[in-house]
């Protein structure tokens, strides 16, 4: 069953229709029983803002791209195991949870390494003795829990042996020449004075397996050298065995294990994957272990599930688009050519907004749009028809408006005004933002166009900055390869656009408006729409500049 959720979302740089329809189309598909959520491609302008404040809605999800990524293929990762942990421990777990690759994390829970089942299988054939464990920094609680042992005589349990293991096998005066100081010695049941005399020895401990008996004056000596003295049940070649799998987990692991982010691109982590083959690859955040990514899940992750809103043009989508499964278009411009992979539902209407769509997709489906919902509805077609006065608008849009006003208690007028006054400032803008406000791209024959588009109450304020702005439209299409770079300040109050312009064929633009274009903009009366007035007369323009 897919527990990812599908996302509303619409175009990069996007405007207030583009982001209020996502909240709004989303909550429909909501009230119908889908896990959907609302996404923005881009940074919210001032006007979208007010509106998600007066009616008291967060801002919705940010998605800059949907390039699959680690998270998208990560996997839970319940079990761990800490670095002083014992091979013993490591294969009880390998085996309980049938696992090949285990994390190793510090006390801390930060990843220090990974362990193989290939790791402990090695370390298996290489055990030649346990005449090097001193060095392999072994406890004596590790010892104890690995054999069962009941303690006789205690010492320090943290403390790690110093000594090396012996077996009390042969001769007594065998056993005196092999037993050294601070040396754990392993002993049967013998009826000679082995066991007084390893005491006297000075080992650190003594294990007396099989269960076997302790004389009193053993423990007696013990206790006074302060060592230890276990009893377990196993047999000593048993014991042997168990000893030598209380080696320290970080003694086997390998250190620095190749891991990942969950945000690294999938694309970027396949060469990493293909040059060193593990089977499983840790994914961490701030240190601490989030997760596995397979090998095997690189081929087929999951794809994000995507509706688009007000718009369904490729070079307007979020990019990764192409990664995408597109569910669904909700729409009201011009088709501009985004390919799916299967048919899908599509709803374009040539109205003035999406918003208009939205809302009246509830009141078909016999759904209730909240007082919030409503509101940001209603600032969508506000914005988008510049107050009903854009040649886009519709009697449609307008009825709309009017029976959303009623439900989110807003006067159209007064709401509308405040809406665009805080919206048309450039406030603390740069020139490098104003050319990418409601940034569009097109496709206008041969030519990559970018259209942006700020509503202003004062358009002095923008054209003060021309020289800058124009610069800044050069650097755009210097570097992001675009042959035309347009920016309409649209004066709200004279219902006029003055258009700026940069690139080429700057003919385009003289033939499309009739204008003079040798400057850097011209002046045109009456033109609000990019939609309508803006796009069509480019779009007819160059097919007779190409013939």
């Amino acid at each position: 069953m897919n527990t990812k959720p599908i996302y509303t979302i619409g175009h990069r740089n996007p405007d207030t229709d583009s982001i209020c329809s996502a909240i709004g189309y989303a909550h429909l598909k909501q009230a119908l029983g889908e896990n959907v959520v609302p996404a923005r491609a881009g940074k919210i302008n001032a006007e979208t803002k007010f509106a998600l404040e007066h009616f008291h809605v967060e801002q919705p999800l940010l998605l800059t791209d949907l390039y699959p990524r680690v998270k998208d293929i990560t996997v839970d990762c319940r079990i761990v195991v800490r670095q002083h942990d014992t091979l013993r421990h490591l294969g009880e777990v390998m085996r309980k949870y049938d696992l090949k690759s285990i994390p190793v994390t510090d006390s801390k829970g930060v990843l220090v390494g990974i362990v193989t089942v290939s790791d402990l299988a090695t370390r298996y054939f290489q055990e030649l003795g346990m005449q090097h464990l001193a060095n392999m920094r072994v406890r004596y609680r590790d010892i104890i829990h690995a054999t069962d042992s009941q303690v006789l005589v205690a010492g320090d349990e943290g403390e790690t042996i110093k000594g090396e293991v012996r077996i009390a096998a042969g001769s007594l005066n065998t056993i005196k020449k092999r037993v050294k100081e601070n040396d754990i010695v392993l002993i049967g049941d013998r009826h000679d004075e082995t066991l007084i005399d390893c005491v006297n020895q000075g080992i650190s401990c003594l294990i007396v397996t099989g269960d076997a008996r302790i004389p009193a004056d053993v423990i007696e000596a013990a206790e006074a050298r302060h060592m230890f003295v276990l009893s377990t049940p196993y047999d000593t070649y048993t014991v042997a065995r168990l000893i030598n799998q209380c080696v320290p987990i970080r003694r086997i692991m390998h250190q620095n294990p190749v891991c990942f982010k969950p945000l690294d691109l999938l694309s970027d982590i396949k060469g990493t994957m293909d040059s060193t083959n593990f089977r499983n690859y840790p994914v961490v955040e701030n240190g601490h272990i989030v997760g596995l990514v397979s090998r095997d899940q690189l081929m087929v992750p999951e794809r994000d599930r995507v509706i688009l809103v007000d718009h369904n043009e490729r070079g307007q989508a979020v990019e990764g688009i192409e990664e995408a499964k597109i569910l669904e278009i909700v729409d009201h411009h011009r088709l501009g050519g985004v390919q799916t992979g299967e048919p899908i539902f599509t709803h374009v209407e040539p109205v003035g907004c999406t918003a208009t769509i939205v809302a009246n997709m509830h009141w078909q489906h016999d759904v209730d749009i909240p007082e919030s919902i409503a509101g940001l509805l209603l600032s969508a077609i506000l914005s988008d028809t510049v107050l009903f006065k854009s040649p886009t608008c519709t009697e449609y849009d307008k009825k709309t408006a009017e029976r959303l006003a009623e439900i989110a208690n807003v006067d159209v007028t007064e709401y509308g005004m405040a809406m665009l006054k805080a919206g048309s400032g450039i406030g603390d803008m740069t020139p490098a933002e104003i050319v990418k406000n409601d940034m569009k791209e097109f496709q206008i024959g041969d030519y990559r166009i970018i259209v942006s588009q700020l509503s202003v109450m004062d358009p002095k304020e923008v054209m003060d900055l021309e020289p800058q702005i124009i610069e800044s439209m050069k650097t755009v299409c210097e570097k992001e390869g675009f042959d035309m770079s347009l920016v309409m300040v649209t004066d709200i109050l004279q219902e006029a656009t003055t258009l700026l312009f940069s690139g080429s064929p700057k003919t385009l633009i003289g033939e499309a408006f009739k204008k003079d274009a040798s400057g850097t903009h011209i002046y045109l009366p009456g033109v609000m729409s990019r939609k309508k007035q803006i796009i069509p007369p480019l779009s007819e323009a160059v097919k007779r500049i190409q013939k």
